[in-house]
């Protein structure tokens, strides 16, 4: 019987805070594991503040390598806009797998939005997971 626990690894995707402008997550080495989780939660937007979010991938983490993920490549959707106190998911299936990914907040307009993201990594090669 496999638990949760044992077969899961969280990482800090974009640590939580008011974002003020748009902002590039950390680079999430997901070598070793055959699913990524992408969680982006939410909390207060001020002055209208309009941002997106967009999963990127990469074989390097050099920032100027990521380009988006496809459509095709991923499970779910991010909103063009997200909301006030909300938690989204969206699955990495690339097609063309990269060893990176991250999350991207693209700021439209408005002032700001409190948010942070986490990859939740699993099935892994090597459990249980530490």
């Amino acid at each position: 019987m496999r638990d949760t626990y044992h077969s899961n690894k969280a990482v800090t995707a974009l640590a939580p805070a008011v974002q003020s402008d748009s902002v590039d997550g950390a680079a999430i080495d997901i070598q070793g594991f055959d699913s990524a989780l992408i969680v982006v939660n939410t909390g207060a937007i001020v002055s209208a503040g309009a941002f997106g979010a967009k999963l990127q991938e990469s074989d390097t983490t050099t920032g100027g390598d990521f380009t988006d993920v496809a459509a095709a490549d991923q499970l779910g959707a991010f909103p063009t806009a997200l909301a006030a106190s909300t938690t989204y998911r969206v699955g990495y299936i690339g097609s063309k797998r990269k060893r990176y990914i991250r999350v991207v907040l693209t700021k439209a307009s408005g002032t700001s939005i409190a948010a942070g993201a986490v990859a939740i990594l699993s099935n892994g090669e090597r459990e249980p997971i530490a």
